[in-house]
């Protein structure tokens, strides 16, 4: 074929299919070369974030996101979260979350969630439903099935998220993480990790006196899902996370920190296996100290380590694990507020709280590949650069709900072994389907109301009064997924 065209050809062809080859011969040829479409580029204006919960923790997130507009601000109780109504008076004011969500989670970008530990999931899966970014503290949620909920959910709605296990986002935990996959302390086969929490009340009976609600607080916002019950000052500020109804005691406030080194460095999916002991159980509050096993099956080798059943053991209330072996006297095993210890077939690596400053027992300091995304924006500021990116190319945070979420039911099914160990027995749990499977279908468990503990004339007395019998497996179905009180209601679980 003749590279140009004469004036006698293009006129015989028909104008059309000439200007077509014209314009674009090497499409007709099947020489097309398509260009490549343009990343989306990130939202290039402030967020409009909600804040529920803002007396506590809250605050300090809230603090974190002054770089956005903060436009609307939810807390049950004013007079904690006085100062921080102050701080941004800008924004309108809240004591009932879904007001707030009825007037603004239109306008709103995205979500800081930060109450007691039993509203998290309702309050967030109504965010992310509404196609809202959420930022959720630990735990992420109370329940495990709550934890699966939001996981699903974040992924079916495409929503960028964030746990507050801020260190997740740590040079600490991405060191301890490198190291274990290098080789460094060969195969994992226990672990051991403590907290020195509670540093709230704990091991209380549920309280007699019936005392007038504050009129500062919206006590029927507060309880949410759970049972109603009579106002009391012990159950709230900050001390809902020793009582059942509301918190996750000790292990649900810090194992997210602790463990999050462990779940993630060993590649951990579900637990096979659970046992809990404790100090006295009472039916209302989380005992004053408490010891866990986990069991985690053996999981895919990784190309320089091999990963073989692994028994995890968590301790907290003043206790802690025996100390290991060449570990030098006087050294400390709690590094601001806790540790881990992981004791390897090459060598042993002890980790902080937080992941802080993971060292070896050897003494040596390796020098693993760098494997993990450096996070220079910090855990708050990285979660926003998530929310403004698009999803075709977001960069998950370090503590998206896709790894957090698994680890968080993880956490809280470890307080069902605590709340079950009267039946006597090592628990059996599938993951999968979020239940335990060695359960006989006749057990029946009942649980300390009262210890009735009397001293009279120099004899100690007991006199323990217990809340009636009821089926374990119920027992154990309720406290997986929580029956919601008071009109709340939970969005569907997505079947995707």
């Amino acid at each position: 074929m003749k590279k140009e065209m004469s004036r006698r050809s293009f006129l015989r062809m028909g104008t059309t299919a000439a200007m077509g080859m014209a314009v674009a011969p090497s499409m007709m040829m099947g020489q097309s070369k398509k260009k490549k479409k343009a990343a989306p580029q990130p939202l290039d204006r402030k967020l409009k974030i909600l804040g529920v919960g803002i007396g506590g923790r809250g605050a300090s997130v809230l603090r974190g996101l002054e770089t956005e507009e903060i436009i609307g601000l939810c807390d049950v109780d004013w007079k904690y979260a006085a100062h921080i109504f102050e701080r941004y008076p800008n924004a309108k004011r809240y004591n009932d979350y879904r007001v707030m969500y009825a007037e603004l989670l239109e306008e709103a970008d995205a979500v800081v969630v930060a109450t007691a530990d039993h509203t998290h999931a309702i309050i967030a899966a109504e965010a992310i439903a509404a196609g809202k970014h959420v930022y959720v503290e630990k735990p992420l949620t109370h329940t495990v099935y709550e934890s699966r909920l939001l996981t699903k959910l974040a992924a079916k709605h495409k929503v960028a998220t964030q746990m507050g296990n801020q260190g997740a986002s740590s040079k600490g935990l991405r060191l301890a993480c490198e190291w274990i996959w290098n080789g460094e302390i060969g195969e994992v086969r226990r672990v051991e990790a403590f907290t020195d929490r509670p540093i709230w009340p704990q091991g209380l009976e549920r309280p007699a006196e019936e005392q007038p609600v504050p009129s500062t607080l919206n006590w029927e916002a507060f309880i949410g899902p759970a049972p109603m019950r009579p106002y009391n000052e012990i159950y709230t500020p900050w001390n809902f996370r020793g009582w059942w109804d509301f918190g996750t005691g000790a292990l649900g406030d810090m194992a997210c920190h602790i463990l999050h080194c462990v779940h993630k460095g060993l590649k951990l999916g579900y637990p096979t296996k659970v046992q809990g002991t404790s100090t006295l159980l009472l039916n209302e509050s989380c005992p004053n100290a408490q010891k866990i096993k986990f069991t985690f099956p053996a999981r895919d080798n990784m190309p320089k380590v091999a990963m073989p059943e692994v028994e995890v053991h968590w301790y907290d209330g003043g206790l802690k694990p025996l100390r290991p072996d060449n570990l030098p006297d006087g050294v400390n095993l709690n590094t601001s507020g806790g540790g881990v210890i992981f004791y390897g077939s090459k060598d042993t690596m002890i980790v902080g709280c937080y992941g802080d400053s993971p060292y070896l027992l050897s003494g040596r300091t390796p020098e693993a590949p760098k494997v993990l995304r450096e996070v220079p924006l910090g855990h708050i500021q990285d979660w926003v650069r998530a929310c403004k990116e698009d999803p075709s190319v977001r960069v998950p945070s370090a503590s998206d709900f896709s790894e957090a979420g698994p680890f968080n039911e993880m956490v809280v099914m470890g307080v069902l072994a605590v709340r079950l160990q009267d039946l006597n027995m090592e628990l059996d749990w599938d993951g999968e389907k979020m239940e335990f499977t060695n359960i006989p279908a006749d057990a029946t468990i009942r649980t300390v109301i009262s210890d009735g503990f009397t001293i009279k004339d120099g004899h100690p007395t007991f006199n323990k009064t217990y809340t009636e019998p009821v089926n374990a497996r119920e027992f154990a179905k309720e406290l997986i997924k929580h029956t919601y009180q008071n009109g709340y209601k939970l969005p569907d679980m997505p079947t995707e």
